[in-house]
Order: structure tokens, then C-alpha cells, then sequence
């Protein structure tokens, strides 16, 4: 018995020190897991579409040789790959006098996708000249819009989460950690509304060929740059619908940067939750789990003053006289000491 005691015990000291390491093994699993999971829908979702466009181009193909019997079936091959191998480089058989792909305003939307890695693939470099710049322009440029983007989503983060939340928390003297939650909730409803619905109407309206959930599904895989490319506005065969293409194009490159910018300000908002870096924490190694003090300071004073406030809310005014402390002396009593206290939000009975 005492023997068994000793192991349990054994076993349970161990997952406590490598309970980190354990919680990976099992986020990895459930990641993979999920991988296995999304690989199964897509395999019985578009799998017998696949077929079915398969069998439909069979018969055109058989229909075609049957109505023009002077075309042999070879040089058929040979038309078919040489325009499927100009459509992979962005050239068309189907109205390729007017378009050009790399005008200055489509070259420049090119750039655009290369150094946000969206990366559609509708256009690519037709030269070994412009494949050999183009790794060079990426090595150099990518690393640059990471710096530029990490740059302005500091700043927005700065002027429309984290200063609204200090403003709003001294304000109502709600818990920090909730009022971000709200706020973070909030500003990804509002970027959701600017950047994906609002556009995707109006590419219903100016694509004409796309409904409103390929135009969402275009936002969408854009602004998380995982640009399948399968969708891209202009590429359609019916551009009589924009009567200016190259300010349409320009329109388009200027919306991704922004909608770009917008999405990773929601995303860092959201990994500043209080609540999330917990969760995070208990995903990491011993010598990085320990967090800053300032935010471990917020922590810990939101959760002892949602106690007090608690507390406070249940339990009747035992003085009138009570002295309210304010923000700037307890402010003062944390420079003196050298210790942080929560703040204690006044009672009805106090202020009256």
C-alpha cells in the first residue's frame, strides 16, 4: 500500500514539473488531429465535383473531335497544353490583345501579393531575368514589410486598443481583463464589417460573375494572405463591367494593404488578452513562462479586484466616514514601496 502510495505520488510530482511539456504533446496531437480532420471534409466535399468537371470536360472534348473531324486528336493535345501552360503564367487565349499583366499598375499589384506573401499566382514572371529578380526583390522585400507592418500595427495597437481600454478602465473602474475582452470583441466585429462584408457587396457589384460568397470567400482568403488565386478581381472575362481596369487595379492593392494592416491589429489584440497569455503560459518551458511584471501586475490586480469588488458588493457599509483612495495615492504608495495594490473601487454608500 505504502508502496503504491509512493508511486502515485512519484507520477504525480512528474506531471507537475513536465505538465508544460505534456500540454504540448497534447496541443501538437489536437493539431494534427485537426489537420487529418479538415483533409477528410475537403476530400468528401469536392471530390465528386472533381469527377463530375471531368466527365463534363471528357464529353466536350469527345464532342469537339466528333463535330470537326479535320482536327486530329494530337494537335488537339498539343493546343490544349501550350494554352493551359500560358494560362499558368497569367496569359489567356481568350481576349489576350487588350489585357496585359504587367502594366505598371498590375506589376505593381504583383509586387503587392509577392511582398505580403497573398501570393495569388494568376501572374507570375515569364523570364528567367524576372524570376531571378524577383527572388532577390522578395529576400530583401518581405523582411522589409514585416518591419513596416509590425511598425504600424504598434502603433495602431497603441492608439486603438490599449489606450481606450486604460481610458475606459479608469473611467468605469470595470475589470482591465474584461473591458479587453469586450474591446477586442467589439473591434474584430467593426473590422469584419469595413474590410469583408462592405467589400465583398461591392464586389458583387462590380464583379459580375461572383455571388456574395465568392466575393466574401475572395476577402477572406486575401486579408489572411492565403491567396489561392482562384479568385482575383479583373480576371474574369467580363471587364466591360469596369470601365477604368488600372484604377480598379489600384483600388484593389491599396484595400489589401489596409485590410492586411486592420487584421493584424484584431489579431494582436487578442494575443494581449490577459486570458490568452495565461492559456499560453501553460503551453510554455519553465524559463519562459514567467511573464513581464507589468502584465503579470494586471493580472493579478484585476483578479484580486474583481475578489474585493465581489466581496464589497455582498457585504454592508460598516462606516459612512469611509476615506476613498484615489488613483494618484495609490499611485504614490506603489513608487514608495516598491509594491503594486488593486484598485478598490468606491462603494454607493461612500460617495454619498
Amino acid at each position: 500500500m505504502k508502496m503504491w502510495r509512493s508511486v502515485e505520488g512519484w507520477c504525480a510530482l512528474w506531471m507537475h514539473r513536465h505538465q508544460s511539456t505534456i500540454n504540448f504533446l497534447l496541443l501538437v496531437v489536437a493539431y494534427i488531429c485537426y489537420l487529418l480532420l479538415g483533409a477528410g471534409i475537403f476530400s468528401a466535399v469536392e471530390l465528386p465535383y472533381e469527377k463530375e468537371l471531368r466527365e463534363e470536360l471528357r464529353a466536350i472534348r469527345q464532342d469537339f473531335l466528333s463535330n470537326h473531324t479535320c482536327v486530329s486528336d494530337a494537335h488537339l493535345d498539343k493546343l490544349l497544353a501550350r494554352a493551359l501552360e500560358a494560362s499558368n503564367y497569367g496569359v489567356s487565349v481568350l481576349g489576350n490583345d487588350t489585357d496585359h499583366n504587367w502594366g505598371f499598375v498590375s506589376s505593381l499589384f504583383f509586387a503587392s501579393t509577392v511582398l505580403t506573401t497573398t501570393g495569388y499566382g494568376h501572374t507570375v514572371p515569364l523570364s528567367d531575368e524576372g524570376k531571378g529578380f524577383c527572388i532577390f526583390y522578395s529576400l530583401l522585400g518581405i523582411p522589409v514589410t514585416l518591419f513596416f507592418l509590425s511598425t504600424c500595427v504598434e502603433r495602431l495597437v497603441m492608439l486603438l486598443s490599449r489606450r481606450p481600454v486604460s481610458y475606459f478602465h479608469r473611467r468605469w473602474a470595470m475589470s482591465k481583463s474584461r473591458l479587453a475582452l469586450l474591446h477586442a470583441t467589439a473591434l474584430a466585429v467593426i473590422m469584419a464589417v469595413i474590410f469583408l462584408f462592405i467589400p465583398s457587396w461591392i464586389f458583387v457589384n462590380l464583379e459580375k460573375n461572383w455571388n456574395f460568397l465568392e466575393s466574401l470567400y475572395f476577402c477572406f482568403i486575401s486579408l489572411t494572405t492565403i491567396g489561392l488565386g482562384d479568385y482575383v478581381p479583373g480576371e474574369t472575362h467580363s471587364k466591360g463591367a469596369s470601365p477604368h481596369p488600372q484604377l480598379y487595379r489600384l483600388a484593389i492593392t491599396v484595400y489589401l494593404l489596409l485590410g492586411l494592416v486592420c487584421v493584424l491589429v484584431v489579431m494582436e489584440t487578442f494575443c494581449e488578452l490577459p486570458q490568452l497569455i495565461r492559456f499560453r503560459q501553460k503551453f510554455y518551458q519553465e524559463n519562459v513562462r514567467d511573464l513581464d511584471s507589468e502584465t503579470t501586475n494586471i493580472i493579478d490586480r484585476d483578479h484580486m479586484s474583481e475578489q474585493l469588488t465581489e466581496t464589497a458588493d455582498h457585504t454592508p457599509p460598516s462606516d459612512p466616514q469611509t476615506v476613498i483612495t484615489s488613483v494618484s495615492e495609490q499611485a504614490e504608495t506603489i513608487r514608495h514601496n516598491g509594491t503594486s495594490i488593486p484598485y478598490i473601487p468606491p462603494s454607493a454608500s461612500a460617495v454619498n
